[in-house]
């Protein structure tokens, strides 16, 4: 894996904001042996534009309360709502419609890099309240 500390934090901390507005398909890729623009990008998809731009904006709230906040450098496609774009340097954050997630199919075109793992916190105590016999 060669994302630093601060993009795993910086990834996962979107993921989870992403999450908690009810993304689908979130994953987040290491592209850093590719790229040297970036460590990581985030990939999440919504059905509506709306639901794209509230995800955005969960987004840079979330990496705002960080304790070291970080701000996008550069800011694309928020306009259209279809396809919204967030560099924040260390890590890249895509946020899609369902539609052009599925068409430009970002998940294919870098899927000889490796994913880092990521579980939505909210599931993840779902599932053990389920296996506890809750």
């Amino acid at each position: 894996m060669t994302v630093s500390e601060r993009a795993h934090e910086l990834a996962t901390a979107a993921a989870q904001a992403a999450a908690d507005k009810k993304a689908q398909d979130i994953v987040i890729i290491d592209v850093g042996d590719r790229l040297a623009i970036t460590d990581a990008f985030l990939l999440a998809a919504a059905p509506n534009e709306r639901q794209v731009q509230a995800i955005v904006d969960a987004i840079e709230d979330a990496l705002l309360d960080l304790p070291e906040k970080a701000k996008p450098v550069r800011r694309e496609g928020e306009r259209g709502g279809r396809w919204v774009l967030l560099d924040y340097v260390d890590i890249v954050v895509h946020v899609q419609h369902a539609e052009e997630r599925e068409f430009y199919a970002l998940d294919r075109l870098w899927k000889d890099c490796p994913t880092i793992p990521f579980v939505d916190r909210d599931l993840a105590r779902a599932e053990a309240a389920a296996g506890s016999g809750e």
